[in-house]
């Protein structure tokens, strides 16, 4: 663990070095503008603070908003690292080299894409074919009943379903690896960020949500994800995220100029 994170102290040296230098012909900058995925948005930080005890005259300013937040940002040129959990598209990629922007790819992480329930649901275990059913357009779980349970709280047993807004790469990563085709079904939660889904999942009883395994609580409950109904489930960590045994393992990736 101690040697994953100098590794990973030495790839934001590097980055902020390279930073430091580039434009200007060498020209020092005092302040470095990190933005994006809300979910890099904790480590991101971790990493601008730890930075400072090697250069303490550059200030790494970090904020959140979303990975397409991020790589917007990027395209015009406004900050020098952009934080995704996504990849970047082809469309944003031609844009980027049309303004004159060369982004550069590292991926730093893998994080757990965790499934987050009410404290008081009796859920304990969840499938991907069952998340599909909950989030997916035309999916027929719609009341904790259909799954088996009976959550104490919820009135009608309705499934609050909590989600991310479409500029997260959360949301996108979601999509593609739990939905595939599929779009989000209509009437989903959008929040903001990762933080409020697992807020709002926490406050009320017949909601479930999805956010990056950082945000977790002791006032929640993540469930354990099978890749098929009956399946055996795992449980979203560090080491299954890192090892790929959990169904939901989201790569990390900064991407800067």
């Amino acid at each position: 663990m101690i040697s994953r994170r100098i590794a990973l102290l030495g790839l934001i040296v590097a980055l902020a070095a390279t930073l430091l230098t580039a434009c200007g012909g060498g020209e020092r900058r005092q302040v470095i503008q990190n933005k994006g995925s809300d979910t890099l948005v904790n480590v991101a930080q971790a990493w601008a603070e730890a930075y400072q005890s090697v250069n303490p005259s550059v200030v790494v300013a970090v904020s959140g908003g979303g990975s397409g937040t991020g790589i917007a940002a990027l395209i015009n040129g406004t900050v020098d690292i952009a934080n995704s959990s996504r990849a970047i598209k082809a469309k944003e990629l031609k844009l980027a080299e049309d303004n004159g922007q060369d982004p550069l790819q590292h991926v730093v992480g893998y994080d757990a894409l965790a499934v987050f329930l009410h404290a008081d649901n009796p859920l304990e275990e969840i499938s991907i074919e069952q998340l599909v059913g909950i989030y997916g357009e035309g999916g027929e779980v719609t009341r904790w009943t259909d799954l088996g349970v009976e959550v104490p709280g919820c009135q009608g047993q309705e499934i609050v379903v909590v989600s991310r807004q479409n500029n997260s790469g959360t949301y996108a990563y979601f999509r593609e690896a739990v939905l595939g085709a599929r779009d989000f079904k209509l009437g989903t939660r959008d929040m903001h960020g990762s933080k409020d889904v697992v807020d709002l999942v926490e406050k009320t009883p017949c909601a479930i949500g999805y956010s990056g395994l950082a945000y977790a609580t002791d006032h929640v409950k993540l469930a354990c994800v099978a890749q098929e109904t009956g399946g055996a489930c795992v449980s979203p960590s560090v080491d299954t995220a890192v090892d790929g045994s959990y169904p939901i393992a989201m790569p990390g990736v900064t991407r800067f100029v």
